[in-house]
């Protein structure tokens, strides 16, 4: 049905282009307001993030499709892919800076700005997304593009914990960004966010020590990213004035909890098996939740087959890979979200499903550890079967895995 492209493998080739439209969102509410005079497309990220793109992945359906392995590394080498991301930077900037000029101005209500700065929240969403995708890759350049990516959301920590702590952790009581069992999203989100950006700092200071640098060093990979960040606000607020401030926080926060939301989704209530001697099994792809739907993959660069990307994190997004063996949830990331921010909905859609993967087995999950003793009861259980890690920061920043977060560091 999408049609191969002549001596291409990939049958979704030339989709991926259609990523651009979510960066050129920030562009679209004046126009759909100027031509309608309705000020609800003020909203229009949420509309298109929350309604549109859900309504496409039912009707589209899922992909199912993986690549032939003798085709694996044409597409790893096909520069066309890695220009899908890089052409979206400087949408998004282009963006950004329309959305502060409409901000500044007199003519929007402070609720049309509030719904502006929504969808440019949405915007800040997918554009971690990207900076995901390049902060994944040993290439310099595309290392430098994740921070000016990571720009917008004021999330420049994001690659250093993902990639040496989260990659590390996966699915252990270890990982901050590994949701327990019994955790509701509003519990979560905070959790992570405090804990992921003093998890970040560490890593990032003993990185530097084991090279002989303190922190203030010009190679500290946080301040880097949060420069960029100071430039662009500091930027924007210079020719904007400071009435724009709130509305860019606001766009970054959104951002960021978004991020979140899906990282809540990926790994929940998953926990890696035990070796005998006590230490984690390698991550299979039983530790992650995954889905295929097609239009959410192209929007947010294939991240629903995530098992793969833990797998294989040097692996670009064009190459990764759809796992039979991976649990899967009932409907994408996106419809997810919705899903997540219902604690009563979530748990009625998802607790059975974690306790049929681990085939009715509730100690091997990864329980909430405040409500461990009270899940176990309900289910029978009065001990647990294993022990959590007492204090997974201090195991973090001890384990000899720490590196710059490529490669196998991910499994």
């Amino acid at each position: 049905m999408l049609g191969k492209p002549s001596g291409s493998p990939d049958p979704k080739r030339h989709l991926w282009v259609l990523g651009f439209i979510a960066p050129a969102i920030a562009l679209l509410p004046s126009q759909l307001v100027l031509r309608t005079g309705s000020p609800v497309f003020w909203w229009s990220g949420l509309i298109i993030v929350f309604v549109v793109i859900p309504v496409l992945d039912w009707v589209v359906g899922e992909d199912g499709s993986n690549l032939r392995e003798e085709d694996y590394s044409l597409l790893a080498s096909d520069r066309y892919y890695r220009w899908c991301s890089y052409l979206f930077l400087p949408v998004q900037l282009i963006g950004l800076v329309v959305a502060c000029a409409m901000w500044s101005g007199h003519e929007l209500s402070v609720v049309d700005k509030l719904g502006l700065a929504a969808t440019v929240g949405f915007l800040c969403f997918i554009s971690i997304n990207a900076a995901h995708e390049l902060g994944h890759r040993v290439e310099s350049l595309e290392r430098w593009l994740s921070k000016i990516a990571l720009a917008q959301s004021g999330y420049g920590h994001f690659t250093v914990e993902h990639n040496r702590g989260h990659h590390v952790w996966v699915a252990t009581p270890g990982d901050h960004s590994s949701a327990y069992y019994g955790e509701s999203l509003w519990e979560f989100l905070p959790r992570y966010l405090v804990s992921a950006f003093r998890s970040a700092i560490e890593l990032e200071r003993v990185r530097l020590r084991r090279k002989g640098q303190g922190w203030w060093s010009i190679h500290n990979q946080i301040l880097q990213a949060w420069s960029m960040t100071a430039v662009l606000f500091g930027g924007l607020l210079a020719v904007f004035g400071w009435g724009i401030l709130p509305y860019l926080l606001l766009q970054a926060v959104l951002g960021m909890a978004l991020l979140k939301t899906i990282g809540y989704i990926e790994h929940y209530g998953l926990l890696r098996e035990r070796k005998a001697n006590g230490t984690w099994a390698r991550f299979s792809p039983r530790d992650s939740w995954d889905c295929d739907w097609l239009v959410t993959n192209i929007f947010i660069f294939n991240v629903q087959r995530h098992s793969d990307h833990h797998m294989n994190p040097g692996r670009r997004y064009q190459t990764l890979r759809s796992s039979e063996n991976a649990p899967h949830l009932p409907a994408g990331y996106i419809t997810m979200i919705l899903c997540a921010a219902i604690p009563p909905l979530w748990r009625r859609v998802m607790d059975p499903r974690v306790l049929a993967h681990y085939e009715g087995d509730i100690t091997k999950a990864n329980l909430h550890p405040r409500k461990r003793a009270k899940i176990l009861a309900a289910h029978g259980h009065s001990e647990p079967n294993h022990a959590e890690l007492s204090n997974p920061v201090d195991h973090q920043i001890s384990s000899d895995l720490h590196s710059d977060g490529v490669g196998p560091i991910g499994r």
